[in-house]
């Protein structure tokens, strides 16, 4: 018996035939629902590099949006709070911004893929109306992002170029990585125009985009980038209304999960009831984070402080928390601790004082002014200051931010700590700020720091954040995630700033070195598929002569 050494050539040549077949066919069939090949490869036309462009165009721009979506969970709990505020339905709004990004973002994607796996192929890039509408429809919701964003939730710009400062360097990296692959397609595009202007216009935007690429690190200014030896104390911790992934927020049980976590500052918000009684409430109405609706129906949208303490009394404070999951956490609580979630009640102000005298833990708080027809609208301030003093807890665990009558709450509680917010001019008598973190720079905290004025951020969730602002030093940060942040033992990178001048010259280097490589040998692809088009064309020609 013997093996046929050519016959077994011919049937690989054959299932490598079929392989590429099924494959064009699949790529066919998903972008131009066309399951022909084209056999000759044509030069390219402006249309497909236009077909391309937008593709990529949106591509970015869902990556770009889904990056975002991914930042604003760190405030996004806040816009929740807005949104059940006007429309009285909680929702987690996070989840479908992630969703919706998620999806254009994948679609986009492999719509970009085909057209590259097309291109370097060199077939045709042709686009079915189907996947047209849907450019469309993904390009128009990504826009209303950002038109919503600047409208109606400006200040997260803010957030969105403080990341930057955190994760430039890496997304740099990626991007020299990306932009090193896609210069293959790049080159191939080039060297397969049809026009010597097309050619020439592609050339100048792709080199001024790499140039400006390569030179982005200029631009940057991560606190990150530093010595480690230079990194400063670890910031302090405030529980934002206790620990409010743990527990229903402004609860003793929220903070208590606060003292267990090892924080040792309660941030609150403070109102006075109808009958001059401080308690612990963060919203206007009731209706957010208590029954009311089921125990006073018809007063659910009555201003909180309107309402008597012997009212409030009857309120449960804590099942709206396992019901809703604001923060998705509910699932990892034992039943224990679900049951005493649901047995919570509004705490008074009075209570907390000596709670936290016995566990000497601080208290920060915003106080809120009542209505206009609240009969203490003109001594609540006084009313919260003497129920300080009747509590006798230290007047050093007091942390005073209201500005209302601070010169009078300075005379006679000198023992408080005053600590400010909103400012517009630093005096003497500053020594500590409270701030957004969204509304100081970088500069400005290192300005602070050379005055010797503590500063608290607010509020601060995520630990890309809490890195960025404990590298920029600062004194201390308000926080949901108490429990998640006070486990953090150092930043989430820091990198010597030598270390990443050789990382980004190499990256640079080898990113060039590996472009002009992608040029010559997309160059030398073409010449030989030039070559073998030639060869086929004589063979033809030469069989039908013979025929003839």
């Amino acid at each position: 018996m013997t093996w046929d050494i050519s016959q077994t050539s011919n049937r690989t040549k054959s299932w490598k035939k079929c392989w590429k077949s099924c494959c064009f066919g699949c790529l066919w069939c998903f972008h131009g629902c066309k399951c022909k090949r084209l056999k000759n490869k044509e030069p390219r036309s402006l249309i497909e590099f236009i077909r391309v462009f937008v593709v990529l165009a949106i591509s970015i721009l869902s990556l770009m949006w889904i990056y975002i979506s991914l930042i604003l969970r760190n405030d996004i709990h806040n816009f929740n709070e807005h949104v059940f505020k006007s429309n009285g339905k909680w929702l987690d709004w996070s989840i479908v911004l992630i969703t919706v990004a998620a999806v254009v973002l994948t679609y986009c994607s492999c719509l970009l893929l085909t057209s590259l796996c097309l291109i370097l192929c060199g077939q045709p890039v042709v686009l079915h109306w189907i996947h047209k509408v849907l450019l469309f429809i993904c390009l128009a919701l990504i826009t209303l992002g950002f038109v919503f964003l600047d409208l109606k939730w400006k200040e997260e710009w803010q957030s969105i170029y403080i990341s930057l400062q955190m994760t430039g360097p890496f997304l740099h990296i990626g991007a020299v990585i990306g932009i090193s692959t896609f210069s293959w397609v790049i080159a191939g595009c080039y060297w397969r125009a049809n026009n010597n202007v097309l050619k020439n216009v592609l050339l100048a935007i792709f080199s001024i985009f790499l140039v400006g690429l390569y030179i982005t690190p200029l631009f940057l200014s991560s606190p990150c980038i530093m010595k480690p030896s230079e990194i400063p104390p670890k910031p302090n911790i405030f529980g934002h209304r206790g620990a409010p992934m743990l527990a229903p927020e402004n609860t003793f049980m929220s903070f208590d999960r606060m003292a267990a976590a090892g924080v040792d500052v309660f941030e609150t918000d403070v109102l006075v009831s109808v009958d001059g009684i401080p308690f612990l409430m963060h919203d206007d109405t009731l209706k957010r984070t208590t029954n009311v609706m089921e125990v006073f129906p018809e007063q659910e949208n009555k201003n909180s402080s309107n309402f008597s303490w012997s009212e409030l009394e009857e309120l449960n404070a804590g099942e709206w928390f396992v019901q809703r999951n604001p923060f998705h956490t509910v699932g990892s609580l034992s039943d224990p601790d679900i049951e005493e979630a649901n047995r919570q009640k509004i705490p008074r102000l009075e209570d907390l004082l000596k709670a936290a005298a016995k566990h000497n833990i601080s208290i920060l708080f915003d106080l809120r002014e009542p209505p206009e027809e609240h009969p203490n609208i003109w001594n609540y301030t006084n009313v919260t200051l003497q129920t300080i003093l009747d509590s006798g807890i230290h007047q050093d665990l007091i942390l005073w931010l209201p500005d209302e009558e601070r010169e009078l709450v300075i005379e006679k509680a000198p023992g408080f700590r005053q600590i400010y917010g909103n400012i517009t001019v630093i005096n003497q008598n500053m020594h500590y700020l409270n701030l957004k973190y969204t509304n100081v720079p970088l500069a400005e905290i290192r300005s602070y720091q050379s005055q010797n004025i503590s500063v608290n951020l607010y509020v601060i969730n995520k630990p890309w954040l809490f890195s960025y602002v404990w590298c920029a030093g600062v004194t201390s940060v308000t926080t949901n995630a108490c429990h998640i942040l006070k486990d953090m033992k150092h930043p989430l990178w820091v990198m010597d700033p030598n270390y990443y001048l050789v990382i980004w010259i190499v990256a640079n280097c080898v990113s060039f070195l590996h472009i002009i490589w992608a040029f010559i040998i997309q160059r030398k692809c073409l010449l030989r598929q030039e070559s073998e088009g030639k060869g086929e064309l004589k063979k033809t020609t030469h069989i039908t002569i013979q025929h003839n």
